[in-house]
């Protein structure tokens, strides 16, 4: 049988216990986020024009491309909009307010 150094057992144990705790710590964080998919998510959110909307084009939401419809008017690139509604997986939304 091979001897091994008692430093090496300690050495082991405290690695795992470190790895456990790690593991442990990582599983608790990931159930406590909030999720942030689904329709109600995005009601309300702002998004960027990508495709000019007169009325049909395509806006930017959080990185993602939507197809999306304008309420009225129209909407020009890299113009923000509000998500008033989803219809499957279309978007409704409206021009958002110029504050002066």
């Amino acid at each position: 049988m091979v001897d091994i150094n008692p430093g090496w057992w300690v050495l082991i144990a405290v690695v795992v216990v470190i790895l456990i705790i790690i593991v442990v710590w990582l599983t608790i964080r990931t159930y406590r986020n909030k999720i942030g998919a689904g329709r109600e998510e995005l009601i309300g959110k702002t998004a960027e024009v990508a495709v000019p909307l007169c009325p049909k084009g395509v806006v930017l939401v959080e990185g993602e491309r939507w197809t999306a419809t304008l309420d009225k008017g129209q909407a020009e690139l890299e113009e923000e909009v509000i998500i008033t509604k989803v219809d499957g997986l279309k978007l409704i939304v409206t021009k958002k307010e110029k504050r002066s």
